[in-house]
């Protein structure tokens, strides 16, 4: 069996099994496995972080040993041969497009038609003598347990939320309690995914910082390269300002804003930092027309953003996420708008 992915995975080595080999990796995370989930939390080479799908051996597993099935995002992987250390178990790979088992879910990729086509193309009937494979609850919404069965014969096990708890599961013969199920999303699990949502909008943020740089040269007498250096300057601090608060804020308080929908949420992190700005006497902020437009951007702003991490949270579905987009996206647009062209107005003024 060949793997493209090896490269990815320090440590790997052959094993030998009923004649075949399969790449046996280890439960211990070399430094370049923790570098490589260190950049891709920056955004380097996200969609290329994956490994190949297959079957992997962890420890010396036999015909006996459990099967758990991951998405091919390597930090998922990692994840789960981490807490596979001190069991012998075979990891089945599926092609997710390197997308984590939650995301991939919600989008069909961690689905019953992949995991039956792994099951057949890997002849996973020929390497395990039991009839049953542990899948993440986060899996669940992409899988039909049902036509798994039907289809393959192979009975689906829904493992813990955590895969910190799959040593307790195991212990338990294979049954996870309440606590097993029940999906968390803390302040670490938000802060670690700061840098790749603020970065995720890097490029449409560069157009814009330009934009206020060039156009804030503009005033009633003409262009200035002054004007450019002082309001242009101005108006591009303010506007990352806005964004990377959003970014930052908007993870770290999202359970005590006010309201449920994460737009919402957005907007109270702007007007905060729009009060902030104005009590430290911010020269934008001043009043007239330039106050009034950055009372609109600034909500602005911090809502697209904090709304952004609908797609990274456990609050949300697709189908409420879908929603909020429909009514706000709008809102967004037209006070956008109404900003930019207050702001315009402010420099002629």
């Amino acid at each position: 069996m060949t793997n493209d992915g090896l490269q990815n995975i320090g440590g790997t080595l052959p094993y030998s099994f009923n004649t075949i080999e399969y790449p046996k990796v280890p439960a211990q995370l070399d430094w370049a496995d923790r570098f490589g989930s260190w950049r891709c939390r920056w955004g380097v080479d996200r969609m290329r972080y994956l490994v190949s799908p297959g079957i992997y051996a962890v420890g010396q597993p036999v015909a006996e040993s459990p099967v758990f099935v991951s998405a091919n995002y390597k930090m998922s992987f990692d994840r789960l041969r981490m807490e596979l250390a001190g069991i012998d178990a075979w990891i089945m790979v599926i092609d997710t497009k390197g997308i984590n088992v939650w995301c991939a879910a919600g989008k069909g990729t961690f689905g019953t038609d992949e995991i039956v086509r792994c099951v057949e193309e890997f002849k996973l009937a020929d390497i395990v003598s039991h009839k049953s494979f542990i899948i993440p609850q986060l899996g669940a919404p992409g899988v039909s347990a049902h036509a798994v069965k039907t289809q393959c014969g192979f009975k689906v096990v829904y493992g813990p939320v955590r895969a910190a708890d799959i040593p307790a599961f195991m212990a338990a013969g294979m049954a996870a309690d309440a606590e097993m199920r029940r999906v968390r999303f803390p302040l670490a699990d938000r802060v670690v995914l700061i840098p790749m949502d603020i970065l995720m909008l890097a490029k449409p943020v560069v157009f814009i910082v330009m934009f206020f740089l060039l156009a804030g040269g503009f005033h009633k007498r003409g262009f200035s390269v002054s004007n450019c250096l002082h309001t242009g300057c101005a108006s591009a601090g303010l506007f990352l300002l806005v964004y990377i608060a959003g970014g930052i804020l908007g993870p770290v308080l999202l359970p005590i804003l006010p309201g449920r929908a994460f737009s919402v949420k957005g907007v109270w992190v702007g007007l905060a930092v729009l009060l902030a700005g104005y009590l430290l006497g911010f020269r934008q902020l001043a009043g007239g027309f330039s106050l009034a437009s950055w009372a609109l951007i600034m909500p602005v702003v911090s809502s697209v953003i904090v709304m952004n991490f609908t797609g990274t949270s456990t609050y949300t579905s697709l189908s409420g996420v879908m929603r909020e987009m429909r009514i706000a996206v709008p809102l967004q647009i037209v006070g956008a708008v109404i900003g930019i062209g207050l702001w315009i107005t402010s420099l002629f003024v």
